[in-house]
């Protein structure tokens, strides 16, 4: 995105950045888990993805939302595998959710690639995310699915 914004010429021509210049005309949505960036350009919308946030979760100011979704699984799963589901899932909710505090529009959670060819295992994951986020207090109008 900072291509958008560096051109002077552009700027000097409209008085607008690039990236003013094309909110005008459309939808901005930005596709990543760092929230510094979306602060920075104010999009309608954000999406992210596994490895976006895994990106994103190595960054010391995020470690909160990687601690709490470790607890939450600790608390919530009976096996190493179910734990790493739930951690995985909550994860990327609790992205989702401090997302949801900087984008205006809908923010997109994305259901594992792996469950691509299992219906039925999409549609469990889909309502899993949802349910977490509502309970963080995020209403589903807010949230969109991603299925690979």
């Amino acid at each position: 995105m900072s291509s958008l914004v560096s051109s002077p010429s552009k700027k000097q021509k409209t008085g607008q950045s690039e990236l003013e210049q094309l909110k005008s005309m459309t939808g901005v949505v930005c596709d990543t888990g760092d929230f510094a960036s979306m602060k920075q350009f104010s999009p309608e919308d954000a999406t992210t993805n596994p490895s976006l946030i895994l990106k994103a979760a190595i960054i010391p100011e995020y470690a909160h939302l990687v601690d709490g979704a470790i607890s939450y699984a600790k608390a919530h799963g009976n096996s190493d595998s179910e734990r790493l589901s739930i951690a995985m899932d909550k994860l990327s909710v609790n992205f989702g959710a401090e997302i949801t505090k900087i984008v205006p529009g809908y923010v997109s959670t994305e259901v594992d690639a792996r469950l691509s060819f299992d219906t039925k295992g999409t549609v469990e994951k889909a309502r899993r995310l949802i349910d977490l986020y509502k309970e963080m207090g995020i209403d589903k109008s807010r949230i969109l699915i991603k299925v690979q």
